[in-house]
């Protein structure tokens, strides 16, 4: 939202207070209140008429100052809110400055008007002349906004799942979650939280609709505002990009690591496609025969009879035997998740029961919220009531009882806020943070069933905190390379605001994909931490296209299971630090101001580059950041930095291994869950002078010590001496003991 007419004037009918000078503060051992005049004071004459801003630093967390801006207090409280964290802090406070850890927030004494924020000497950003204001509009709404300098070259990422340019300047976003495709403003996962390549971030502590003006009214500030007399943000100090996740995500909560057996390849039905068990078993059988290891299969939308969304009971007419199909999938070896969402048809069996006892979303009158949209005559289940949640979970509890293992959560978008909800929550503020709700429930009671570390779901929307009920899935997208390029920018964008797992729809949703872009999309999908064939109105299964098609997606299947001891531990670090396994470069790479845009290629994980081909000719160029990268699948050398442009056919990729990275490489190509241990390869790149930790994960993580000595290696397994002490140009890998392992030492 802009308040300005250019820089000078503001908009009509508004009238705004600025803080202008700062007249007092008051101070007690934990948060420091200031107390701005919205004009300057000479004499007490002044002092009338004269509106005054309240101002309060305190610290949930060691670098992390809250700032609250207040206009009137009396606003009653506001339900929902996030769930931010907080420990022991002990601040160092005094007249002006507020203290953090490294962070500091000082405000300007005298009759300059000023905020600034400060970590390590140096200044990071502030809020200076009209940052802050208060604004009244001529309907009588109330707004307050904050504007936060932007310095020379600093970049902007974040504020979710956003599907254009991956740098955020110059851009208005309003954080609303709307269904509306991968190729709009509009998201899925909105978050109001935005990292810097200047090493700190920024929470908006609101779950309603927060307006962004990122170098888009003011060029040279970061403006958010929200509507109502108060607004609050946490400043987060990292110093790097990926130390800001870490502290992001220690405040709002970890993702949960998924199962091993979730990072296989996952098939679904598609969408509107028509199948039975017939269809299904045949589908199944065919990804045997052509030797394409499967490790989920999705039933989508119609496992339940039509008009009836949702009401948890398989169609009869198309499936008479549910438990023995399970079955029969799971004595294949496969794991099963079926299609939810949160609306129930007027149709469904459980709107009657849903009504009667209260379980659904009302209106103000007391009558029930529905429309036709979707689903004819839908209800809006009522997350904020305990009994409703649980008479959800307990449908789902049903179907994981007779052989379900996942969910996929879709929708928890399209949330009304003409609506009176069970626990008095405001409608505009459920709005977005409907789907933390919705998928919590799901997610629990998968963990319930499960137990830990065995639960996961798929799920489409998402708000702040959504980061610990994983997987996410980038939502409806096309057939198209422009497509698949948005999708790849909003997982990027979707990364950078805590998400550590996420997955898109291999082929594109919408439309049918060409062979070539289907071809080119596998590659993407695999080296992703989550890979799904799905459609719209058209299979995936490859054989449809053509049978390079099927060789392709055999080679990089069997690529990422290969890769799973690497992966899992890339997972294990999501999980425990909040680092997600598909990484913007700029996380690795703050300081190289030409990594600064690149939204064509990621990190996955901390030590394999990937830039996917986005053209059937196979043309592709790619940045290279310093040293000596080696080509994954040739053990071709590329000395950066610099830029690289190759043509690719369609078995192969850009995937490049970080120079001194030590990757476990694993034995099997059949399935993703095995003993990453037994067999495991470590591969050594370009080694480095030092000392080198893998962790290779397990029923009890195995942790090498790889230590490189002027062109010796010496390694240790969990402080055991190994004999692979070795000069570096040995030709072949070095047996280990048992045969177990080996050394691969390929430079």
């Amino acid at each position: 939202m802009k308040f300005t007419d250019g820089y000078w004037r503001k908009r009509d009918g508004l009238t705004v207070l600025h803080p202008a000078q700062l007249q007092d503060s008051r101070v007690d051992g934990s948060s420091l209140t200031v107390f701005a005049s919205a004009r300057r004071v000479q004499t007490r004459s002044d002092t009338l008429d004269a509106p005054v801003i309240t101002i309060t630093c305190t610290a949930p967390a060691p670098d992390v100052i809250r700032v609250t801006i207040n206009h009137f207090a009396g606003e009653r409280p506001k339900l929902p809110n996030f769930e931010i964290a907080s420990v022991d802090v002990s601040p160092v406070v005094d007249e002006n400055s507020f203290t953090s850890g490294a962070l500091t927030a000082r405000f300007t004494p005298g009759d300059k008007w000023g905020l600034d924020f400060v970590a390590d000497g140096k200044r990071l950003t502030g809020s200076g002349w009209k940052g802050m204001g208060i604004v009244d509009t001529l309907d009588g709404e109330h707004y307050v906004h904050e504007q936060l300098d932007l310095g020379v070259g600093e970049a902007v990422y974040g504020l979710g799942e956003r599907f254009g340019p991956l740098v955020k300047n110059g851009q208005s976003i309003d954080i609303w979650n709307e269904d509306g495709g991968t190729s709009s403003e509009q998201a899925y996962k909105s978050v109001p939280f935005y990292l810097t390549n200047r090493g700190y971030g920024v929470l908006v502590d609101n779950p309603g609709r927060v307006s962004f003006e990122v170098a888009s009214e003011v060029v040279s500030r970061t403006q958010f505002s929200v509507e109502g007399q108060s607004l609050s943000y946490l400043i987060i100090y990292g110093p790097t990009p990926a130390d800001v996740l870490r502290k992001y995500t220690a405040l709002t909560g970890r993702p949960a690591l998924p199962p091993s057996w979730s990072f296989g390849l996952w098939l679904t039905t598609s969408f509107t496609t028509s199948y039975d068990e017939e269809t299904v078993t045949g589908f199944v059988d065919g990804m045997a025969e052509r030797d394409l290891p499967l490790s989920v299969f999705h039933f989508d939308t119609f496992w339940m009879r039509e008009f009836s969304w949702c009401d948890f009971e398989w169609d009869p007419r198309i499936f008479p035997d549910p438990p023995g199909m399970l079955k029969r999938l799971a004595d294949r070896g496969l794991r099963t998740c079926v299609w939810i969402n949160p609306y129930i048809a007027q149709r469904s069996s459980l709107f009657a029961e849903g009504m009667a006892n209260g379980y659904l979303v009302k209106r103000a009158d007391g009558d029930v919220w529905q429309w036709d949209r979707w689903q004819a005559g839908m209800a809006l289940v009522d997350f904020t009531n305990p009994e409703a949640a649980a008479w959800y979970a307990g449908k789902l509890r049903t179907l994981l009882e007779m052989g379900v293992d996942a969910f996929k959560s879709d929708f928890g978008e399209r949330i009304p806020t003409d609506v009176v909800w069970h626990d008095g929550s405001d409608p505009s503020r459920m709005h977005n943070f409907y789907t933390q709700l919705y998928n919590k429930c799901v997610f629990d009671v998968v963990k319930e069933h499960r137990g830990e570390g065995e639960a996961v779901l798929y799920a489409r929307s998402a708000t702040v905190g959504g980061q610990q009920f994983p997987v996410h899935w980038g939502g409806d997208n096309s057939a198209t390379y422009e497509s698949m390029a948005e999708t790849l920018r909003g997982g990027l964008s979707l990364a950078a605001s805590g998400f550590g797992f996420w997955s898109h729809d291999i082929g594109g949703f919408e439309g049918l994909p060409d062979p070539a872009v289907f071809k080119r999309w596998i590659p993407f999908g695999l080296l992703s931490s989550h890979s799904r064939l799905h459609g719209n109105h058209s299979y995936r299964v490859p054989w449809l296209f053509d049978e390079q098609s099927v060789d392709v997606l055999r080679e990089f299947t069997h690529l990422k299971l290969t890769l799973m001891p690497y992966l899992f531990a890339a997972a294990h670090q999501a999980h425990e630090e909040g680092l997600p396994v598909l990484r913007p470069m700029v996380l690795a790479f703050p300081d190289d101001p030409a990594v600064t845009h690149l939204d064509r290629q990621y990190l996955l994980g901390g030590d394999l580059l990937v830039a996917p081909v986005f053209s059937t000719e196979g043309d592709v160029s790619y940045y290279v950041p310093a040293g000596r990268w080696t080509k994954y699948l040739t053990g071709e050398v590329i000395e950066g930095p610099r830029w690289v442009h190759e043509t690719h056919d369609f078995h192969s990729v850009p995937l490049l291994v970080r120079p001194g990275a030590v990757l476990p490489v694993g034995s099997r190509t059949d399935k993703p869950d095995y003993d990453y241990r037994d067999g495991v390869t470590l591969r050594l790149f370009e080694p480095e002078n030092g000392t080198h930790r893998v962790r290779v994960p397990g029923s009890d993580a195995t942790e090498f010590t790889v230590t490189v000595t002027d062109g010796a290696v010496h390694v240790e397994r969990s402080g055991e001496s190994l004999p692979w002490a070795v000069q570096l140009g040995t030709a072949a890998p070095v047996a280990a003991e048992a045969a177990t392992s080996s050394l691969d030492l390929n430079r």
